[in-house]
């Protein structure tokens, strides 16, 4: 199985990124790519952008590599209650190009923050909006207070209970 993670986040310290990277580790067998957005940084999407650029070869490529992708694992982090500016304008120009950007690959998708929230309000909109864009969505998982439950310097989940959660959540794949 080709396994696709990221975090939904451009920090180069992102704990979803931790997570995501830690989830696709669990996946027995599978070849892992881990995905930077970083990489596929765009003008801020608006019509009149697109009206000038057409769709953008970066935004082409993040389609391309979704498509080669079996399963996907995506850790999202929440900024004011939502989807990261980064990870919205990549997900926004891809969309242009078709709007099942997911192409009907199962997902996993994640969330976590520093806090007991555990970035839920964005997961929540993110697992909502998921079958407009063609997304299979296997199981969600929130992992609250990010510092108390993932040990960073074995970068795995400490709290048995998530691990099992997370598990499961994966299985689905």
């Amino acid at each position: 199985m080709k396994l696709l993670a990221f975090a939904a986040s451009s920090s180069s310290k992102s704990i979803n990124k931790q997570l995501a990277t830690y989830a696709a580790s669990l996946v027995e067998g599978a070849d892992v790519e881990i995905l930077d957005i970083n990489q596929y940084e765009m003008p801020i999407y608006s019509q009149d952008r697109e009206e000038e650029l057409g769709q953008p070869e970066l935004a082409q490529k993040f389609f391309a590599k979704i498509g080669e992708a079996d399963a996907i694992i995506i850790s999202f982090a929440e900024h004011n209650g939502s989807y990261t500016a980064a990870y919205k304008n990549l997900f926004d120009w891809t969309s242009r190009i078709d709007m099942k950007v997911f192409q009907n690959k199962p997902m996993v998708l994640l969330a976590t923050s520093p806090g007991p929230g555990g970035a839920a309000s964005v997961l929540a909109a993110a697992e909502g909006s998921a079958p407009y864009f063609a997304a299979d969505v296997k199981a969600t998982l929130s992992i609250p207070s990010f510092f108390d439950n993932f040990d960073m310097e074995k970068q795995v989940l400490r709290n048995p209970e998530l691990e099992d959660k997370l598990r499961s959540a994966l299985a689905q794949l």
